[in-house]
């Protein structure tokens, strides 16, 4: 009876200390979270937050696969990509890079829309919260921009949605509703950016958005609205598809006056233009030599020796975390004969729309040239006297490299990439011989090129760095100067500003040690020098996707076979080699040029592509969604 009663009160005294207690139980805060009062109420907390939607960039330009992957640019080496072989619908979107992903972006933008909702009633420092909402509307209208030019017209959603929200669904606004609001927040921000820098006295710490990136970004936004694709009556002219879709509305501005839409966008390129304080050797009166070329160009995309003034938004990877892979962009692209994955692969076909400097028909007075493999002076030396930029972005047969790594450095103690078959022993009894970088190298074999090419853009060749087990520091340009001048460029050659197009062009090509282009090039020949000038200054940069869609050539370069180079190296007669090494004095090279095999990618173009689909479960999701045409 008294063990009965013991465990009777023990109960009661237990439900009364439950019941205490149960009010601070139930309201018990996350020990990993703060709660929104007090983010919005500290300064520091609401930047983290801000800073957080910085990572809708993801990796920038310096992801493991390139957006050049799916272009003529460059292959992918794992797997093929779908959309290259117009091979995706909203069941099977292919592979969509993270920074244009329906699902990704709007989770970013619904992030900047809690920031400018919650920092427009806050009470901290108005000069700080102020820098911060600059920042919020630069990242919505990145983003936004993000889709707009992947998708065409997408929703515009200004709020938040809460548990509350009573509908979810909401249509597509038209595509120059989306130009305008983008526009918008991109002033907005503008203005909030530069009224900090001006208040404060202080410089925005380099990788968030300012004043200046705001304006790039708006030329970017403008010249695109500008473009052919984006303008409607030309596009129907161009494309059956684009003519017969119902709502054209969502893929560009259905009337009004193109003319100054161009004005616009050359009114934005100046606006950067004419703040003086960006651009790297751009005032140059004749071409460079060509190793300072080389020099400059890497400087450029490196972001260093002068070459950081052509950046205007950058991402940084300074003490980079494990998981950004922009960071270990060697490791992913050098090649496998430095224990690298050489994902991004150049292909024939970009190499060869690098230009010849002809001194052979023209003695004494070089010239650039279209490279032509039906010269048998080209042919026979493919990587001679080519525009120095191809010697600072392509890694090429017997083109020097880093120290290889102890178990490569007795096979190749030259430092040379080796992409083809060749011979030691002696010519009389030679030995077949696979490059250390090719898919029978002796090191591994599954990393291969399969183009007869990789990646050298975007690389350090400080020999310190281990390619294949260190990280970098070499920031992603995700906007730099030499855009803004091409954009300008090309709002010249549009409002028929052909003398101001050419000595901008000329700049550019002084710059890379290029010779001017030639006075008799006008009209649709210059426009041509134009579009091929943007292509080699601005590789894997996310601009020949864009490029020949809203140019309307993609066609007849996105929907090109991808050609690749095969090279064999054999032993002169009497000729006696023991260690490989690049010599024209020992070898006969063969350059032989064909197309990949059909089984790796067979590419092929449909105008559907223009705008890729919006996924299956977005459209299961909203049903006010209309799908893009051609699916």
């Amino acid at each position: 009876m008294k063990k009965i009663k013991y465990h009777i009160l023990l109960m009661i005294g237990a439900g009364a200390m439950i019941a205490g207690c149960s009010k601070s139980f139930l309201n018990t805060q996350p020990l990993d979270k703060a709660p929104a009062s007090s983010v919005w109420s500290d300064p520091s907390l609401s930047e983290s937050f801000v800073t957080d939607i910085y990572n809708a960039i993801r990796d920038g330009l310096l992801n493991q696969e390139s957006m050049d992957c799916i272009t003529d640019n460059c292959l992918y080496n794992f797997g093929r990509m779908d959309i290259m072989e117009a091979n995706i619908g909203p069941n099977n979107t292919g592979w969509v890079n993270n920074t244009y992903e329906w699902g990704e972006m709007y989770a970013r933008i619904r992030a900047a829309n809690i920031a400018l909702e919650n920092l427009s009633v806050a009470t901290f420092d108005p000069v700080i919260r102020d820098r911060l909402k600059g920042e919020s509307y630069f990242m919505r209208a990145y983003c936004y921009n993000q889709m707009l030019r992947y998708y065409g017209a997408v929703p515009i959603i200004k709020s938040s949605y809460t548990l509350n929200s009573k509908d979810f669904t909401i249509a597509r606004n038209t595509y120059e509703e989306c130009v305008n609001f983008i526009v918008g927040d991109l002033d907005s921000a503008s203005l909030l950016l530069k009224a900090y820098v001006t208040t404060s006295g202080k410089a925005i710490a380099l990788g968030r958005a300012t004043s200046d990136a705001a304006l790039a970004l708006k030329s970017r936004v403008l010249l695109y609205a500008a473009s052919d694709l984006h303008d409607i009556p030309t596009a129907k002219a161009k494309s059956a598809l684009i003519a017969g879709f119902q709502h054209p509305e969502l893929l560009g501005y259905v009337s009004g006056d193109r003319t100054a839409r161009w004005k616009a966008a050359q009114d934005a390129a100046l606006a950067v233009m004419n703040l003086g304080k960006y651009g790297y050797q751009l005032d140059l009166t004749a071409p460079l030599s060509k190793t300072d070329a080389i020099t400059s160009y890497t400087n450029v995309y490196l972001s260093r020796n002068g070459g950081e003034k052509e950046a205007i938004f950058s991402k940084y990877y300074v003490n980079a975390s494990p998981d950004d892979w922009g960071a270990w962009y060697p490791r992913n692209n050098c090649t496998n004969g430095y224990h690298g994955w050489t994902s991004t692969e150049p292909t024939q076909n970009l190499v060869d729309s690098y230009e010849y400097m002809d001194s052979v028909s023209t003695p004494g007075t070089p010239k650039a040239i279209p490279f032509s493999w039906d010269s048998t002076y080209m042919a026979a030396t493919p990587y001679v006297n080519r525009d120095p930029r191809f010697y600072a972005s392509i890694m090429y047969d017997g083109s020097p490299w880093k120290p290889r790594t102890t178990d490569g450095a007795a096979i190749d103690p030259y430092n040379e990439i080796q992409f083809g078959t060749y011979q030691t022993g002696s010519s009389s009894s030679p030995v077949t011989y696979f490059g250390l970088d090719t898919r029978n190298s002796a090191l591994e074999n599954w990393n291969g090129t399969r183009t007869g090419y990789a990646i050298k853009k975007f690389m350090d060749p400080d020999p310190s760095i281990v390619d294949m087990n260190q990280k970098q520091q070499v920031p992603s340009p995700q906007i730099r100067f030499t855009e803004v001048i091409f954009n300008y460029i090309e709002t010249c050659l549009a409002l028929g500003d052909e003398t101001t197009a050419k000595s901008w062009l000329n700049k550019i090509r002084f710059r890379a040690g290029m010779p001017a282009i030639p006075d008799t090039s006008t009209g649709a020949a210059l426009v041509a020098h134009y579009q091929h000038e943007r292509n080699i200054e601005m590789l894997c940069e996310e601009q020949r996707f864009y490029d020949a869609r809203r140019w309307m050539i993609a066609p007849g370069v996105l929907g090109q076979k991808v050609r690749v180079m095969i090279i064999t190296g054999t032993l002169k007669p009497g000729k006696t080699v023991t260690t490989y090494r690049y010599s024209t004095d020992n070898y006969n090279y063969s350059y032989v040029v064909q197309n990949i095999e059909a089984g790796v990618e067979n590419r092929s173009w449909d105008d559907k592509l223009y705008f890729p689909p919006i996924k299956l479960d977005e459209m299961n999701k909203n049903n006010k969604l209309i799908q893009n045409p051609g699916y």
